[in-house]
């Protein structure tokens, strides 16, 4: 009988996409292990089993330890990993693309490399966070500016949608009681939707540091993509759950932000969203899954020949 570790790796086709999956799962006080290719969740009051392959992001909250084996599978599932402290403050994600194929990043280096092209994606981007304010022609700075405009006017709006007082955006980043319950409630959210776009980048097999908007961070594209989602998915649920009163607004805001991903199929729009802003066909991706794992060699004139080969005394063209 093989043993958990001689287990070859699953591939593309036999595992969940990623836009059809849970958004994310919260687990704390638990031990976290195996059991085939499901992962168990341990407590006082059990054991739960998860089906790996069906998570998008698994939040580990307080007092909570994984095991080797279950990391293993979650990341053969292609599943983001983020650990959170008191209240979701801190933030720390892995992942593993669930494609074989390098066409997607390929494409992200391409764009980002570009400085037009760069500008382009980033317009992009605004544009569908805005859609009824058009970015084009406008300078970086100019975007910025929109941005502000923006969110400022959205948190106006949510506090009158929900009755709850609004003054200002404060987030201190060593003590979370800080905040009044709205700014408890948007930190949480964002916790929630950095890991949710973690898991959609590192599953799709892109760069989380090439950012378009966000520079000079590991997760640069990862805040690029969450953002894209702030003021339709992020605030309004941190809004909602600091109209609920003033206990608990974490737990209920990662709740409220659940829902929310999931009655708007938000995974399923992320990926497309992504494929769109990289003008990314998937021709290359379904090329190579239909080939099974494929490792290819540069040759002159933008040639890609086979690996695996000895071309010693071959010219190719």
């Amino acid at each position: 009988m093989s043993t958990v570790g001689r287990r070859g790796a699953a591939t593309p086709r036999e595992l969940t996409r990623v836009g059809d999956r849970l958004s994310f799962i919260y687990l704390e006080r638990c031990v976290v292990h195996r059991d085939d290719n499901a992962i168990t969740a341990e407590d006082a009051d059990g054991v739960t089993h998860i089906p790996s392959a069906t998570i998008g992001t698994l939040l580990l909250g307080p007092g909570t330890r994984i095991t080797h084996q279950a990391m293993s599978v979650l990341g053969d599932c292609g599943a983001g990993v983020v650990w959170v402290g008191e209240h979701g403050v801190r933030f720390y994600a892995g992942g593993r693309a669930l494609t074989r194929s390098s066409g997607l990043v390929e494409a992200q280096a391409l764009a980002w490399a570009n400085p037009r092209r760069r500008l382009d994606v980033a317009r992009a981007m605004y544009r569908l966070r805005f859609p009824d304010e058009d970015p084009a022609g406008k300078t970086r700075q100019e975007l910025l500016g929109m941005e502000g405009r923006r969110l400022r006017h959205c948190y106006r709006a949510e506090s009158e949608r929900t009755g709850v007082p609004w003054r200002r955006r404060e987030y201190n980043r060593d003590d979370f009681s800080a905040g009044d319950p709205p700014n408890q409630g948007i930190t949480a959210a964002a916790q929630c939707m950095y890991g949710i776009a973690h898991a959609v980048v590192a599953a799709l097999g892109c760069s989380p540091g090439l950012g378009f908007v966000h520079s000079g961070h590991e997760r640069s594209f990862v805040l690029d993509i969450a953002d894209l989602y702030k003021t339709s998915v992020g605030i309004p649920a941190a809004f909602d759950a600091a109209a609920e009163g003033p206990e608990d607004v974490a737990s209920r805001t990662r709740r409220a932000v659940r829902d929310r991903v999931n009655k708007t199929r938000l995974l399923d729009r992320c990926v497309q969203d992504i494929k769109d802003l990289l003008g990314y066909d998937g021709a290359r991706e379904a090329a190579d899954t239909a080939a099974g794992d494929r490792v290819m060699l540069q040759s002159d004139r933008g040639v890609e020949v086979e690996g695996g080969r000895n071309y010693d005394s071959e010219i190719v063209w």
